[in-house]
């Protein structure tokens, strides 16, 4: 059954009219018609298992058939800075780390960050990356869309470390023995808390990073013995907070 996800003033009483691209995607992909059901997902909200009682070419009209009882997000809110990468590698976390459960993503400028982002385009990258989330929290079957934020340096990642209450970064030379081994980390989790996990780009951290983190209160973590691709990292941890908080604790 077909997902949306659609703003709160959307939902009227025992009705939804659904406007947008989201139209669209109803009539002219999908073939939908009256009486066809779907799951409306308020952003942020509940979820709304509804029926199409009217289509016209600018909106679509439901009735509200029942309040769903799902809990699919992750217990802790994982947002994502991920260092700036080469080509579409950005495009594949964002996609991934969604179906993982993540609850949003911050593009950083990294000294070793080979691909720049040209300020005067950084909107319209966003908006594209905003719909990568979209279509993959859809797919995923994801209660709330994660955020997006646009592009910051190393200085602006690190002003919002009070909006978190655990700030790692994953460190391919950090000693694995230590206590902040990633399952130590995960281990000291507790639903509802808010996480922001830094993964570097493909040239990994520059050493003044590195002390400039760790002078601001991030927790340098280890991901195990083997080296990870800057895009594979973010999925790796996402897995395994996954795996320990809705597996293990279950």
């Amino acid at each position: 059954m077909q997902r949306y996800f659609i703003n709160g003033d959307q939902l009227l009483e025992d009705y939804a009219i659904i406007t947008g691209e989201n139209v669209h995607h109803i009539s002219a992909v999908m073939r939908a018609n009256v009486d066809d059901k779907m799951i409306l997902c308020v952003h942020g909200g509940n979820s709304y298992l509804a029926q199409i009682v009217e289509i016209n070419k600018t909106e679509v009209k439901a009735k509200i058939v029942e309040q769903k009882k799902e809990n699919v997000e992750l217990p802790v809110f994982v947002t994502i800075a991920q260092g700036i990468t080469k080509g579409d590698k950005f495009d594949w976390v964002l996609q991934k780390a969604t179906e993982g459960g993540a609850s949003g993503f911050i593009p950083v400028a990294m000294k070793r960050s080979v691909a720049k982002i040209d300020a005067k385009k950084a909107d319209k990258k966003v908006e594209r990356w905003q719909k990568i989330v979209l279509e993959a929290a859809r797919q995923s079957h994801r209660q709330k869309v994660p955020d997006v934020g646009m592009p910051v340096d190393m200085s602006g990642l690190i002003a919002t470390m009070m909006a978190y209450d655990v700030c790692m970064f994953a460190y391919e030379a950090h000693d694995m023995d230590s206590k902040h081994a990633l399952a130590d980390m995960i281990a000291s989790f507790d639903a509802g808390m808010r996480v922001l996990l830094l993964v570097g780009p493909e040239g990994g951290f520059d050493m003044s990073e590195v002390e400039a983190l760790t002078e601001a209160g991030f927790i340098a973590v280890g991901l195990g013995p083997r080296i990870l691709r800057t895009e594979t990292a973010p999925i790796y941890v996402m897995s395994a907070i996954s795996y320990a908080m809705e597996v293990c604790r279950s």
